[in-house]
């Protein structure tokens, strides 16, 4: 394969003209769209958008190169356009862009990379340029291309550099990892060439890591350069002169990059644990940003446990509800012995959720050494230990009216993360023979310790919480039935397992013994809707929700009808300010209709598969239904719809 099989003739528009950066990338997809290489143009320009949103994808001299990956491109294909006078694309030395290739990349597959890295690099050859900028026709303009790609890259494989090895090393990457990871390794390798110094790029794009470096060229190289716009692997370079810069500044400053290598310049990277960042000194990031990154690294590991567990535990009450077992009360999901194995299995798994939230949260602040104290933190919010019922029982017990659930994960994470970073400043006097101990031993003892101390402080603050909801929950039930339901499947949606959530669930498995059935029926109702509202908008709202949301959405219908809220918590950590009202709206119509219906349940838990004992099971439906609609529709008015992927 080679580029001119990407590039028809049919996707080239000479002497364009575009006035804006808008008009080109419109011309350049309806060239797209032309060629047939899309199947949902709008959507490949949505993609194509945020794409341009992360930074600009002009890359100087001329040369802009917008592109995205996208479920709207059938095949890898390029278009192209060039503009006399050029226009103004944001490009980083201030030039007007006159030729612009775009890349339509698919989501899936590999075999097109190289290929499109090869155009990426034969564009950093002015001469090349010109000639194209110059072509009288498409099809001359194409036969540039293959003549010098036949030149530069032939069919058999060039042999490796000289024996004598490289001085310079160089690492690149961008997010993408399409266009200017290709760019920056080439822009690098000929800056090197033309000085004089061997250098050896590695890139690291979407095919993986190609051309990677040895153990061997890493020990006899003057330096490394790390032109990096996402974290690479950097505890390799310890001891070694590393510039960690941009990946912009790999394509438009390599000579200076490198002439800081030869001059001495760069500083001795040290690996003592920290993470692998590669950001530029001049790029910093938001503390919102920061903040929502933790976040996402604790959520994007807890998902698995969420979606695996949660499954077993519905096929749990499957099993039992086909074996006749959906009034079995407490003891309904592993009531059979088939049942039991499932459940239970799914149970285990699920106890590693809010742990493996915590843990990972504060492994993003504070790379492996926030990992044990963050779990620890995580597994005391979710048992609710305490010192009281250490000290009562001289064992490690859990009070069930401590357990801060989600919010104390959350809080966990962030806390053990926190402390970690602390701990590190606080010994970083300890002599450098010391520092291969400080990431293993120190920094997690000492963590570990003060998360299990500090949880067992912050346990009992939540538990006070929990106490004062359930008392104000049983005086508000004896002078309103409907507003009791409205307000009790309204708290399922609050927190989603977490304390609000579970007073509500307390306050109505209590409630069961009494004989006040109706209550539990309303706490059921509000815990299924949410993650049910989810998977309503990310089927019918698409444009709403990343491609990761959008792929774990289906499985939240199944979580909603098992009555396992904790499906929504991804999407409510993400975007808690339009996701939790939305969920919280949707529960209370839920409970309102579920009240008015006089809807009662007398299994604790279930969801769908209890339906069959509820009293007014249509009606119960119908609750279901309505509650889930109404909060699917409101996400869909909150959600701003998605320009970044």
């Amino acid at each position: 394969m080679r580029i001119t099989d990407l590039l028809k003739s049919a996707a080239i528009e000479l002497n364009s003209g575009v006035k804006t950066k808008q008009e080109a990338i419109d011309k350049l997809i309806s060239l797209h769209e032309k060629a047939g290489n899309l199947s949902d143009p709008a959507r490949y320009k949505e993609d194509i958008l945020a794409r341009e949103a992360q930074s600009t994808t002009a890359i100087g001299e001329g040369i802009a190169v917008p592109h995205a990956k996208s479920a709207a491109v059938k095949a890898p294909a390029l278009s192209c356009i060039t503009v006399p006078g050029g226009i103004d694309y944001g490009a980083p030395d201030g030039k007007n862009s006159d030729l612009l290739f775009m890349i339509a990349a698919t989501e899936n597959g590999e075999v097109h990379l190289e290929i499109l890295s090869r155009l990426m690099m034969m564009l950093m050859d002015g001469d090349f340029a010109q000639a194209l900028r110059n072509a009288p026709s498409a099809e001359k303009f194409l036969e540039i291309i293959d003549n010098a790609e036949k030149e530069k890259f032939p069919d058999e494989p060039k042999p490796e550099k000289a024996e004598t090895g490289y001085r310079i090393l160089a690492v690149t990457a961008c997010p993408t990892g399409i266009a200017h990871t290709y760019m920056a390794a080439e822009a690098l390798t000929k800056a090197g060439e033309k000085m004089g110094y061997p250098l050896k790029a590695e890139t690291n794009g979407s095919g993986g890591t190609k051309n990677a470096l040895t153990k061997k060229e890493i020990e006899e190289c003057d330096g490394i350069i790390v032109a990096a716009d996402k974290n690479v692997e950097m505890a390799r370079f310890n001891g070694k002169p590393v510039l960690k810069v941009s990946v912009s500044s790999g394509i438009n400053k390599p000579e200076e990059l490198i002439q800081k290598i030869i001059d001495g310049k760069a500083p001795v990277y040290q690996h003592d644990g920290e993470n692998d960042a590669a950001d530029d000194s001049q790029e910093k990031e938001s503390f919102t940003r920061k903040i929502y990154k933790h976040l996402m690294n604790g959520v994007s590991h807890m998902l698995p446990f969420v979606v695996g567990g949660g499954v077993l535990v519905a096929l749990g009450f499957l099993i039992d509800s086909i074996a006749g077992n959906a009034d079995a009360g407490g003891t309904f999901g592993f009531t059979s012995h088939a049942a039991a194995v499932v459940f239970w299995i799914g149970k285990a798994a699920f106890a590693f959720m809010l742990p493996i939230l915590s843990a990972y949260i504060a492994q993003s602040i504070s790379d492996r050494p926030g990992l044990l104290p963050g779990f620890i933190g995580g597994l005391f919010a979710a048992n609710g230990y305490t010192f009281a019922a250490f000290f009562e029982n001289q064992n490690l017990v859990g009070d069930s009216s401590a357990v801060s659930g989600f919010l104390g994960a959350l809080f966990a994470g962030f806390a053990a993360g926190i402390v970690v970073e602390l701990i590190k400043k606080a010994f970083s006097w300890l002599p450098k023979s010391m520092d291969g101990i400080k990431p293993v031993f120190i920094y997690p003892l000492l963590g570990t310790f003060i998360m299990g101390a500090l949880m067992c402080l912050i346990n009992p603050v939540i538990g006070i919480l929990n106490t004062a909801l359930a008392n104000g929950l049983a005086s508000l039930g004896n002078t309103s039935r409907l507003l009791l339901s409205v307000v009790l499947a309204g708290m399922m949606a609050i927190d989603m397992g977490g304390p609000f959530n579970k007073a509500a669930y307390v306050f109505g498995t209590a409630a069961i013994a009494d004989g006040n059935t109706w209550i539990m029926a309303a706490v059921m109702i509000g815990g299924m809707v949410p993650p049910i509202a989810i998977a309503l908008a990310t089927t019918f709202f698409k444009n709403r929700w990343t491609k990761e949301e959008l792929k774990s959405g289906p499985v939240n219908y199944l979580m909603g009808l098992c009555f396992i809220t904790e499906g929504a918590i991804p999407y409510a950590a993400s975007d808690p300010l339009r996701v939790i009202p939305s969920c919280i709206v949707g529960s209370a119509v839920s409970g309102a209709v579920c009240a008015l219906f006089g809807c009662a349940c007398p299994a604790p838990h279930g969801g769908i598969f209890t339906f069959a004992v509820v009293d007014h099971p249509l009606g119960y439906l119908i609750a279901l239904v309505a509650g889930s609609i109404v909060g699917a529709l409101m996400l869909a008015l909150l959600k701003k719809k998605q320009t970044n992927k």
